[in-house]
Parts: structure tokens; sequence; C-alpha cells
């Protein structure tokens, strides 16, 4: 995700903010006099010109880093409360997108001012991208939302907490229905990074360690691929000389039968039958030992 600090004026000031001097970009440029390929100055609708005729990346970014305090502008007017999973830079990186796209949108023959053009884009897609993160669709919030102020008015109202049959026939929904839209919206989202509140006096251990690892293997597994790796070294020392130098060459080594019965000095349909032996021995010791356990 493209971040806004890596392209903002030094100070943030807002496009065509008249305090003092112009905003600086870059090396103490001026906004409205950003840098061209040869290093000359030129203004805004030099950039345009340069950008509609090339469609270049570089003048792209140049347009990009004199219109990103009208990010910061958006964000700082939107009347919402960030999700718990969301910080104020994953904000200003949606926005971002959304002033990229009204950059490449954006036709300068008509006479219309970029910061009027590009303003409620960047906040629409700020706002796609929040409701693309919510777990309830709209619908579901809705009735939260329904819910909710028929909570409030109703205890307002009773100067007592209303019981599941009052809230329903306030909504004109059976106490069912009323049931399952309560479960729709009781949705919690966490943010893995944040800290569990315990004790001061305890180490605070991130979330992630109390999600399942399905990959891992669990310590009954551990156990009990160790005690068959034991059981299996043992059952390997008692096998033959010549079947243990077959199971050694061909499991530790990686040889081929072909490369075994060479450095053995005999044939390869005699590796495959000592092969075959010791795997043979092996299931029936490691079947005793299973057996003698169990029983």
């Amino acid at each position: 995700m493209p971040q806004l600090d890596a392209i903002r004026p030094d100070d943030g000031l807002a496009v065509g903010d008249d305090r003092g001097s112009a905003p600086k970009v870059g090396f103490g440029v001026p906004a409205s006099r950003a840098l061209d390929s040869t290093g000359a100055a030129c203004g805004p609708e030099e950039l345009w010109a340069q950008y509609v005729a090339t469609r270049d990346g570089a003048v792209r970014g140049r347009l990009a880093v004199r219109y990103a305090p009208l990010v910061k502008y958006v964000v700082g007017r939107l009347a919402i409360s960030l999700p718990a999973v969301l910080d104020s830079d994953d904000v200003l990186s949606y926005g971002l997108i959304g002033l990229l796209d009204a950059i490449d949108r954006f036709d300068p023959t008509r006479g219309v001012k970029f910061e009027s053009y590009a303003v409620p884009r960047v906040r629409g897609a700020i706002i796609d991208a929040l409701r693309s993160l919510d777990p309830l669709s709209r619908s579901a919030r809705d009735h939260v939302r329904e819910i909710e102020r028929a909570l409030t008015g109703l205890e307002g109202e009773l100067g007592r907490p209303p019981a599941d049959e009052e809230v329903a026939a306030h909504l004109g929904i059976t106490v069912d229905r009323y049931h399952q839209q309560c479960s729709q919206g009781a949705v919690t989202v966490l943010s893995l990074d944040n800290l569990l509140e315990l004790d001061d006096s305890l180490a605070q251990p991130d979330r992630r360690e109390f999600l399942e690892d399905r990959v891992s293997p669990t310590p009954p597994d551990v156990v009990e691929r160790q005690e068959l790796l034991r059981d299996l070294a043992r059952a390997i020392l008692r096998l033959p000389e010549r079947e243990r130098l077959v199971l050694a060459l061909y499991y530790n080594e990686e040889l081929t039968m072909k490369e075994i019965s060479r450095a053995m000095d005999v044939s390869e349909s005699r590796v495959c039958q000592l092969h075959s032996q010791a795997i043979a021995r092996l299931k029936v010791y490691l079947g005793q030992h299973v057996g003698e356990a169990v029983s």
C-alpha cells in the first residue's frame, strides 16, 4: 500500500494555503513551482500539460507531491470513527490511492480546478476502503443502528432496560427476528497488534500467541514422533548389516538402486530384495513394540 509520508510536502500545508510563503516540496522548491526533468521549475499548468501528453510516471509523482495536502485536508474533515484495526496512516494511504486515481482521470482542458475534482474522489476512496473492511453488510449495520436507537428510546421512556419483547414490538418484528439481528450484529474485530490488558506486573503477550496454530505439531505429536524415531532407530540396529547398509545408502546418502548395486558390487535386483527385506523386518519389529506397549 502506498504511503503518503513518502511524498507529502514538508509541513503538510493545504494547497492554496496563504500563510507566509508557499508550501515547500522536496529541497525547498515551492509547491507551486515543481521541478521538471531538466531541473527547471515549472508550474501546475506545465505539469498537467506534460502528464496529459506523456503519461509519464515521474510527472505523475510530482503532481501527487503537489496535491498530497489534499488528502490530509479530506481526512481531517471526515466525520468518521476509525475501526480498531486501522490507524490514521492507513486512512491517508487510502486517500492517496484516490488522489492518484483522480490524477489519472482528470482532464485539465475542461476548465475545472483539480482540487474541486479530486476532493470528492479522495473522500470516496477512503469511504469505499473502510466499507470493504466492515465485517457487517450495510443492511446488517442498519439493523444494528435501529436496535441501538430503539434500546436508547425505550429505556428513556420506561426508566429501565427494555425486555426483548418490548424492543421487538417497537421495531415491528418478531422476537426471533430481533434475536437474529442481534446475532448478526455481534461482530467484534480485534487488532492482533494490540496487547492484552493484563496486570502491569505481568508481561503483556501479543494476541497472536493465543491463536491456534494449525501448522506446527502439537506437543503430543512431538512426543509421539520422538518415540517413533527412537523405536525405529532401535529396530534398525536389529537388522542384518547388509540391510542396514542399503537403508543408509538409500535414505541418508540418497543414492539410487543402481548406484547402490555398484557400491556393494551386487545386482540391482539384489539391492531391491535387501531393501524390501529390511522394510518388512522393520514393520514386524515396530508392530511388536506397539503391541507390547499396548499390552
